[in-house]
């Protein structure tokens, strides 16, 4: 079962580390448009967002206080879905469906971050393929 927690995990955290490096690579492009979207200070907001899900994805990919790792990227994601997401401010049927899309993709990787935290802090130190145990 260690390996499939594992497989698990690297196909968790690819998602969060793609998006990380966009956020950091091409944060004025990112900025501008999470500042159209409303969000306070959007270029400090971009890089701080890739840096958690930096740092998030790769704690929860290396076992390192998986747990932590895996609060941060809930910690990221309800933000994320309610600020660049918000489908009820859509005035066109278009744009709203696609928002809406991408706000439950948020709200369910903020489930399956949070159901893993719970796993990470309920398997204890149990947890195989990890370089620590979970932090709580």
């Amino acid at each position: 079962m260690d390996v499939l927690i594992l497989i698990g995990r690297i196909f968790f955290v690819v998602l969060f580390l793609s998006s990380a490096v966009g956020h950091l690579t091409q944060t004025a492009a990112m900025a501008q448009y999470a500042g159209a979207k409303g969000v306070p200070s959007p270029a400090l907001a971009t890089r701080a967002s890739g840096v958690l899900m930096l740092i998030g994805a790769l704690m929860v990919l290396l076992g390192i206080w998986p747990d932590v790792g895996a609060l941060l990227l809930f910690l990221v994601l309800l933000p994320t879905a309610v600020l660049m997401h918000a489908f009820w401010q859509e005035g066109d049927s278009g744009a709203r469906q696609q928002e809406m899309i991408q706000f439950n993709k948020d709200l369910a990787l903020a489930g399956a971050a949070l159901a893993l935290f719970a796993f990470f802090v309920k398997t204890g130190d149990d947890l195989g393929l990890t370089l620590t145990g979970p932090l709580f």
